[in-house]
């Protein structure tokens, strides 16, 4: 099982005193989070906007979060890569009440949509609309009626669907996630 990715760089700019663009801060992430334990998926954190339009200042820093948290800010953006491991079968028998808890440590537990009729234990649906690139290997999209493989290069446009990942592949699988705060229709609330 591959597990070593290579680290990237995480490049923030800002404005001097004179308005002059500067690079405020050029490091690997630093929040990083194992969701699943051990053998889980390991979550880049690496910027989030808190309204929309976004309040753009001179030379605000990191965002500040407690911990991890499954969607964006509400009105706001979220922008996280996530190392995605071949699925075991840990993953793959996670009981009802095991993927709530699962979701409940990103404190998204109300967004797991998991049921004995579920196509996937971690099957799970948010108010946003995400961007999913895949940057290295592929992982499985798995929604109510059907399933595709992403490859890198490959891009997931996500649209408040249920819908859980699954890495078949054999090999750690790396995603860029860009997350938007949305809002259902007033029927959506029926999908």
């Amino acid at each position: 099982m591959e597990t070593n990715h290579t680290a990237f760089r995480r490049i923030v700019t800002g404005h001097d005193s004179e308005g002059k663009a500067i690079i405020l801060s050029d490091e690997i992430p630093s929040r990083t989070y194992m969701v699943g334990g051990t053998n889980g998926a390991k979550f880049h954190e690496i910027w989030n906007t808190k309204q929309t339009p976004v309040l753009i200042d001179n030379v605000s820093g990191d965002p500040e979060e407690n911990g991890l948290i499954l969607g964006p800010p509400k009105q706001g953006t979220r922008i996280r890569v996530i190392d995605f491991p071949p699925e075991s079968d840990e993953i793959r028998n996670l009981t009802q009440k095991e993927a709530v808890e699962h979701f409940k440590t990103m404190k998204g537990e109300n967004a797991s949509r998991a049921d004995e009729n579920a196509p996937h234990p971690l099957m799970h649906k948010t108010e946003t609309i995400d961007y999913g690139i895949v940057l290295e290997g592929e992982l499985t999209l798995i929604v109510d009626r059907g399933e595709t493989i992403a490859k890198a290069g490959d891009i997931i446009i996500q649209r408040g669907t249920n819908h859980a990942w699954s890495n078949k592949s054999g090999k750690t699988c790396r995603v860029a996630f860009v997350l938007i705060d949305g809002i259902f229709e007033e029927n959506g609330s029926q999908f």
